[in-house]
């Protein structure tokens, strides 16, 4: 006669399975399985509806059970139930929201993986929250330890969500660090150490904090003489420039400003999803989106093209403005086009709409650690896919780079570096675009 064991068992070889499933491979009757469910309680999870019903076996983690509570936080900072996250078996996850489309998810939901801590910020993660007994490096952890993070420490991560009650009852208390810009080198020495503020991903130092009434990341380039700190100060200076730039050409980015404070020099990025001291907003990366339904990581253009099907519905619009921010980056030298930079708003109907731009400068001038190097800056000529927009990304790219070059604030190598650029991406439009459309003034994708 069938077990629980029997049924645990069955659960874990097939991952899901509707009820006539079960009862053939265990040869039982209904009745039988109902019984057996019910005497495997939470070990087993109930997925859907009547006839649309099907089982999972559950999974444990330490201190938070086999589910968790999901809340969200509107933009006027008011929290709300929103679903229960049931942990399933081999790392599986059962979104249940009752007033929502439930769905169920190989790996994390990619809000969730969003929102775990990452890069920079996530690099001090365990060592300033030790109890959670966390592996050191965050590029160790297991999706178990991403929950934990989240469920205990989550109170603060990117977009709307807050998962757990421990973390739940952390927002209800939690009161964001607030700091004038005279304070921005103390905040800078100390994220170097233990890296606070939000879970935000990215490699450059930085730290979050709550300035002149908006939350912004700021990112900072220390006070050191070396030939690398001051090619940070200068990237700094040239990130500013290019989000100034995407502005100009008609597409938003997210509102910055770099100001020096003691020889340190610092950009401060206005976070979009938050608004005002509480409130947040749904935000997804393209590389949520694009591990979960795709798994491919190839470029922005051709995410732009996948993204116009349902069921995300990209508008044409957006998705013409990221082919121009891929056309744009490139031709700026920003070869740090990773599928972490480009964000997506979640609507009401779960469609996306482009946030706006962050992370655009040239990489091409980043240091090697503390050595400064120099490498060749090649960009690309258009293609099919990007043809139609090109043209005016290479005019914005092109008086980019002359803005540079012009500018007294920075190095000398890096002034030279912008006027052989500004040659390479004229000679390469002048090949590709007929003299007619170069005389016109750039105006970016509508």
């Amino acid at each position: 006669m069938a077990t629980p064991a029997d049924l645990l068992s069955e659960l874990a070889r097939v991952r899901i399975a509707r009820p006539a499933e079960l009862l053939s491979a265990l040869r039982i009757s209904p009745p039988t399985l109902s019984r057996l469910v019910a005497a495997a309680g939470e070990q087993v999870c109930r997925i859907g509806r009547a006839r649309a019903v099907r089982y999972a076996r559950t999974r444990s983690i330490e201190g938070l059970g086999q589910r968790l509570p999901v809340f969200r936080v509107s933009e006027r900072g008011e929290a709300t139930a929103f679903g229960t996250l049931h942990l399933l078996w081999e790392g599986q996850h059962w979104w249940e929201r009752p007033a929502h489309s439930s769905q169920h998810f190989t790996g994390l939901p990619p809000p969730l993986a969003d929102m775990a801590p990452q890069g920079f910020l996530g690099h001090g993660f365990s060592a300033r929250f030790p109890e959670l007994g966390l592996p050191q490096r965050a590029a160790d952890w297991s999706d178990d330890h991403r929950l934990i993070a989240l469920a205990r420490r989550g109170e603060d991560c990117v977009g709307d969500l807050i998962i757990g009650n421990e973390s739940f009852t952390r927002f209800v208390a939690w009161e964001p660090e607030q700091a004038g810009r005279e304070e921005y080198p103390r905040l800078a020495e100390r994220s170097s150490i233990d890296a606070p503020g939000s879970s935000a991903g990215g490699e450059q130092p930085k730290f979050g904090v709550f300035s002149r009434g908006r939350h912004v990341l700021v990112k900072f380039a220390t006070d050191a003489s070396s030939g690398a700190a001051r090619r940070w100060r200068d990237l700094l200076w040239c990130e500013w420039k290019a989000l100034e730039t995407v502005v100009r050409a008609g597409i938003a980015a997210a509102r910055a400003e770099c100001v020096d404070v003691r020889g340190w020099r610092f950009l401060e990025v206005e976070r979009f999803d938050r608004i005002g001291e509480r409130g947040r907003r749904p935000v997804l990366t393209l590389g949520a989106l694009d591990d979960e339904y795709f798994g491919k990581r190839d470029s922005w253009t051709a995410a732009a093209a996948r993204l116009l099907g349902r069921p995300f519905s990209l508008a044409p619009a957006d998705a013409s403005r990221l082919r121009w921010l891929d056309a744009f980056g490139q031709l700026i030298g920003n070869t740090d086009r990773h599928f972490g930079n480009v964000a997506f708003f979640v609507e009401a109907d779960a469609t996306l709409r482009l946030a706006p731009a962050y992370d655009m400068l040239p990489m091409v001038l980043a240091p090697a650690g503390e050595t400064v190097v120099a490498r060749p800056f090649e960009p690309s000529p258009p293609t099919g896919d990007n043809i139609d927009l090109w043209p005016d990304a290479a005019a914005w790219a092109e008086r980019y780079w002359r803005e540079v070059e012009a500018s007294e604030e920075l190095q000398t190598e890096v002034r030279a570096f912008a006027a052989k650029a500004t040659g390479v991406v004229n000679a390469l439009a002048r090949r590709v675009v007929p003299a007619a459309a170069r005389s016109s003034s750039p105006s970016g994708p509508r």
